[in-house]
């Protein structure tokens, strides 16, 4: 038998000892640099380690296996309300948010964002891919704290409403058209990849500054209309699905490959054991192109949602859950918290990791961290409130307060007048309200008491809608006055 130095098993124990209070360091105050990657419409179950039986997503696997990663993230049914909260750090609906179009998407100008305590905390702070929290001029994010600011308009490239929220004419998800700090650029090759390539460029030239940097990448994949780049569409096609569910999918797969993209130059560039990863998606899956309609449902296979009730637009779980990682490797183990958390927790989530200071009487998420740090830790349990809401423009809100609404507690789902047993029953097959009473009484109770609270702070719903569509005048301007530049591909 080989003997082992005394000296080298000392020395052994000694390095075990230092990466045991590197991995026990405090992670509030840390002000590691900060990337937020969220999908759009993907939700929870199109990702390979989710247990979806055809997409592969290895990237998106990997970082489910080196991240914590949360098993119950709850965020709100539609892409304006999520993107609102993660901006704020208190209910979308707080923000005057109440639809996705019709001057209601506008994130209230009163509203301290993220990425304005990040600044004050001296991060540098950029925005690649969907805003969607307003296009009129001052609710735009190069005027709501960010740096660096690379964005189409509207919900989705190309879209245009009767109303100020709508994205540069013609737009296309080939060479689109993006508003740079302002200004409108014209670009090269696949959005997806487009906006990745932006934020990556941005990253190696901020970690030149010496400044922390907050990055987030915000695609507006795979929401319709589902058209990915032909290798990725190729791959569903052939497999026999239709063309819109094939660019579904393939427009996931695109995400993933850009995520591994994102891995590798992180790595390359020194950048992995100083930046924190999320990812995360902003609503439930969307079922226009996941084969829930037409001959891709026809086999009754093809169509997968983790098991889950509800899509994108709804209140029930399916409609609100997501994937959210959070990796740093050698600082975050990896692992699983059972714990319910939400889109209002990553403001406070973040302003901790940066050592930022909340502002007053806006914030009401809770800081992970200390989940983070122990998934185990005492956590008290809370209640989450969910409304599609989407009424008419012009009627009275408190006319709608107990329609389309949800309660979720760590246990429970309260939707409508029905009560869902979650830990027993996740996909919501059996309503057990007559068998809970106290319960429903007081989830309808703190629900009644947000709502009262709330109903003052929709500050959109009395707003005229304008009479021109901001990106269009921009851009018609601009073009008239000196022409829409060539954006150029960063080197990477």
């Amino acid at each position: 038998m080989t003997r082992v130095p005394i000296a080298l098993i000392a020395l052994a124990c000694a390095f075990a000892l230092v990466n045991i209070a590197a991995n026990a360091a405090p992670l509030a105050g840390s002000r590691p640099n900060i990337i937020l990657v969220m999908t759009d419409d993907q939700g929870y179950g199109p990702i390979g380690a989710h247990g979806h039986p055809w997409i592969k997503t290895p990237n998106m696997d990997r970082l489910h296996s080196e991240s914590t990663r949360f098993d119950r993230f709850l965020v709100s049914p539609t892409c304006s309300p999520t993107r609102a909260a993660l901006m704020s750090g208190r209910h979308p609906m707080k923000n005057g948010i109440t639809h996705t179009i019709l001057e209601r998407e506008r994130m209230a100008l009163s509203t301290t964002t993220i990425a304005q305590v990040l600044g004050k905390a001296g991060y540098t702070t950029g925005i690649f891919g969907k805003w969607h929290l307003g296009d009129e001029e001052p609710y735009q994010p190069h005027h709501r704290g960010f740096d660096e600011a690379f964005i189409h308009g509207a919900g989705g490239i190309g879209q245009a409403y009767d109303c100020s929220c709508a994205d540069a004419p013609g737009n296309t998800y080939f060479k689109p058209t993006i508003r740079h700090n302002g200004s409108f650029v014209k670009t090269e090759g696949y959005c997806t990849d487009v906006f990745f390539a932006a934020g990556m460029g941005w990253m190696k030239r901020a970690k030149e500054t010496g400044k922390p940097f907050f990055a987030y990448i915000v695609t507006n994949a795979p929401h319709g209309p589902y058209i990915a780049p032909p290798a990725n569409e190729k791959k569903f096609t052939d497999l026999g699905f239709s063309k819109t569910t094939a660019g579904f999918y393939g427009m996931i797969e695109n995400i993933d490959e850009n995520l591994g993209k994102l891995l590798r130059n992180l790595k390359a560039w020194g950048l992995e054991e100083n930046t924190v990863l999320i990812f995360m998606s902003d609503n439930g899956m969307t079922g226009g192109g996941s084969g829930q309609q037409g001959e891709d449902l026809a086999d009754g296979y093809r169509f997968y949602n983790a098991g889950m009730k509800g899509l994108k637009g709804s209140a029930d779980e399916g409609g609100v859950r997501v994937p959210f990682f959070v990796r740093w490797p050698g600082r975050i183990a990896a692992g699983e918290v059972d714990r319910i958390a939400a889109h209002i927790d990553v403001f406070p989530t973040l302003a901790a990791l940066a050592g930022a200071a909340l502002p007053p009487n806006q914030v009401d998420g809770r800081n992970l961290l200390p989940l983070i740090e122990n998934p185990g830790v005492d956590w008290a349990d809370r209640y989450f409130f969910t409304h599609v809401a989407r009424w008419k423009t012009g009627s009275e809100p408190n006319d709608h307060q107990w329609e389309n609404f949800a309660v979720r507690n760590q246990k429970f789902r309260l939707v409508g007048d029905a009560l869902f047993d979650m830990e027993a029953d996740p996909g919501q097959a059996t309503n057990v309200a007559a068998q809970n009473p106290d319960e429903v009484h007081a989830m309808r109770a703190a629900y009644d008491a947000f709502w009262k609270e709330t109903r003052p702070l929709m500050v959109n719903e009395t707003a005229p809608m304008s009479p021109t569509r901001p990106f269009h005048v921009l851009y018609e301007q601009q073009k008239a006055s000196g022409g829409i530049p060539v954006w150029q591909v960063p080197e990477l």
